[in-house]
Formats: C-alpha cells, sequence, structure tokens
C-alpha cells in the first residue's frame, strides 16, 4: 500500500473498484439477511455501489455529479439496517475484495474504511 496514493488509487483505480462490485452484488443477494432488501433487478444498485465507493475511497466525485450529496445514512432510513446486517454486509465485501486478490494490508484497510459507515446506517435494534 502506498500512503502516498489515495485508497481509490492503491486499489487499482475504476477496472479493480468495477470487480469488486460485480464480485460482491452476488453475495449480498444470496446472503439470507441482505438479499431481500434489495430488488430483482440489482443492476441499477451496482452501478450506484460503484460510483459511491469510487468516490468514498478518493477517485473522481462519481456519486455526487450525478445524484447530489451522499447523505448515505439518509437513503438507508427506509430499509431495516440491524447490526446483523452490518456485519453481514462487511462479510460480503470481505469476500469480495478475497476473491479479486486484494491483500493484506489493503484488505483490512478497505474493510476498516467501510466499517464506519455500515455500523452508522444502523437503524433497527
Amino acid at each position: 500500500m502506498n500512503p502516498t496514493l489515495s485508497l481509490y488509487d492503491n486499489l487499482g483505480g475504476g477496472p479493480t473498484l468495477r470487480r469488486l462490485v460485480e464480485a460482491f452484488y452476488p453475495k449480498v443477494q444470496k446472503d439470507p439477511l441482505l438479499g431481500p432488501l434489495f430488488p430483482e433487478d440489482i443492476t441499477p444498485v451496482m452501478e450506484k455501489q460503484y460510483m459511491f465507493l469510487t468516490q468514498f475511497f478518493g477517485g473522481p466525485p462519481l456519486y455526487s455529479d450525478a445524484f447530489g450529496h451522499p447523505m448515505m445514512r439518509a437513503r438507508h432510513m427506509p430499509f431495516p439496517v440491524t447490526r446483523e446486517r452490518a456485519e453481514a454486509w462487511l462479510a460480503c465485501m470481505r469476500a469480495a475484495l478475497e476473491e479479486i486478490g486484494i491483500e493484506e494490508p489493503l484488505r483490512g484497510f478497505v474493510l476498516e474504511r467501510l466499517s464506519g459507515p455500515a455500523f452508522h446506517f444502523v437503524n433497527t435494534p
């Protein structure tokens, strides 16, 4: 991991984030806690996730350019997000990062960076 580069660049930029999203969502869809929260046509969700992660990790502001301020907690309020679902989401992300070959310490850093928002979205006991 190069500390002078953004997380986006350390990960390999857009192509790697695209692969990550494509590895991640099949896991989400199969997860018994997460799958029911998502629409059958997951393609628009995947595109938004790609755009958000690009921006979140220090790349171009694709999400904000298309949708305005992310306001991710507010966007997740309609869904019952529990601590267990946040943990399941992170487990799916961990598996996707492993699947596409992101090694430690970068994988751990990405998961640490995502764990704050994941638990911040919890809105249901």
